[in-house]
């Protein structure tokens, strides 16, 4: 199994393999959009690690962060084929695993700020592999083209080229801005008080004209239907509908820190029930993207 904490064991191999699990992880998940797929990677990468340094002929690697990297790359892009496979045949719309801190645990909400926001991983979707490998490893973690290119086995100027056409698709259809993290927090409260509680009024107000809600329950949790919702009257009249719902009464919701931003975690007596995260329009308190997941196959990992 591979190690997840750095006091497992003193063996150097390990212990050098555990420095850079953390960066491995981000990379990975911002490739994939799921922690069972990232974890499985990162067992394929441990297992080559390791088998290469306990080799009866294993020299020193001159380079362990660039070794590793390369490994989980292509094996992130070997098992994003199944993946697509998966999605493929899957029930509605398909959101990234969230990743939500525990509560009262600002460590690992600050370790989840490598990992991009379900807005723009839901963008990345649309790129091939290559492209989004590149995109991640270049704007995400700052490795340089040449330094792709060797991990990818690909010229630095095909590299170049994949950096520049994954660039502009992203920008394109999520173009840079940075919310205030306290805006976003109060928005993100504001918004959950409103749709839990069925009041019209309030969505109205903090919903943008052209928000657009993705509910990604997988065929297993509540969902809003097979696509997703457009325009603010619509989304607004489906959310006061679903509130009144008794089905929903008895509710829990907690405020965490997922990747790239705040999320409301909305539990039932069974477990968590929904994982919400919204997207805010530039400069603007304004709702722009909805994003819940109910699947709960994603929400395992949730206490």
């Amino acid at each position: 199994m591979v190690p997840t904490a750095p006091h497992t064991t003193g063996d150097a191999v390990t212990e050098q393999f555990l420095d850079h699990r953390r960066l491995l992880f981000s990379v990975v998940y911002n490739m994939l959009g799921s922690v069972a797929d990232t974890e499985d990677v990162l067992q394929e990468v441990w297992l080559a690690w390791s088998a290469r340094l306990r080799g009866q002929d294993a020299g020193p690697v001159g380079n362990p962060r660039g070794y590793l990297v390369r490994i989980a790359v292509n094996q992130a892009l070997a098992r994003r084929a199944d993946i697509n496979r998966r999605q493929e045949t899957y029930v509605g719309p398909w959101l990234p695993e969230p990743l939500v801190a525990a509560e009262d645990d600002a460590a690992g909400a600050v370790e989840l700020g490598e990992s991009l926001s379900t807005a723009v991983l839901v963008v990345l979707e649309t790129l091939s592999p290559l492209e989004r490998a590149v995109f991640v490893l270049h704007e995400v973690f700052g490795f340089g083209h040449p330094q792709i290119a060797d991990i990818l086995g690909r010229t630095p100027a095909a590299v170049r080229q994949l950096a520049s056409r994954a660039r502009r698709h992203v920008h394109a259809r999520r173009p840079r801005h940075r919310t205030a993290p306290k805006v976003h927090d109060q928005v993100t409260e504001r918004f959950v008080a409103a749709a839990l509680g069925g009041d019209l009024r309030a969505l109205l107000e903090v919903l943008a004209p052209e928000v657009t809600l993705w509910t990604d329950g997988g065929g297993k949790g509540p969902a809003a239907g097979l696509r997703p919702v457009h325009g603010r009257d619509r989304v607004a009249a489906l959310l006061v509908s679903v509130a009144s719902a008794p089905s929903l009464g008895g509710l829990d919701v907690r405020h965490r820190q997922a990747a790239g931003g705040p999320c409301a975690v909305v539990f039932s007596e069974d477990g968590p029930l929904a994982v919400v995260m919204v997207d805010l329009a530039p400069d603007s308190h304004r709702i722009t993207g909805v994003y819940s997941v109910t699947n709960p196959d994603k929400l395992t990992g949730i206490r």
